[in-house]
């Protein structure tokens, strides 16, 4: 269920601002992304594993912080963001 550290290499060369970036909302949002998939996949076989779900739904919620926090400061970059991930249809 959880990301190995070369997955989240990956996510963080494709969607950092510059070298070195993991904290910029972007990264944030992409790992989050990755693994609210990875749950939600874990959860469909696992239907009552109630502390995953509730580990889900905190991960959304931060998600959305993130994704109200970005849109706020720079709508592009959110219209960007959510454009590459496929959050929006």
């Amino acid at each position: 269920m959880a990301l190995t550290t070369k997955q989240k290499e990956e996510i963080i060369k494709q969607y950092a601002r510059g070298k070195g970036d993991t904290g910029s909302p972007e990264v944030q949002i992409a790992i989050l992304t990755k693994e609210i998939t990875a749950l939600t996949e874990h959860l469909n076989k696992h239907t009552h594993d109630y502390h995953s779900k509730r580990g889900l739904l905190k991960k959304v919620g931060q998600r959305r912080r993130l994704l109200n926090y970005l849109a706020k400061e720079d709508v592009t970059k959110y219209r960007d963001v959510v454009k590459k991930l496929g959050l929006r249809k």
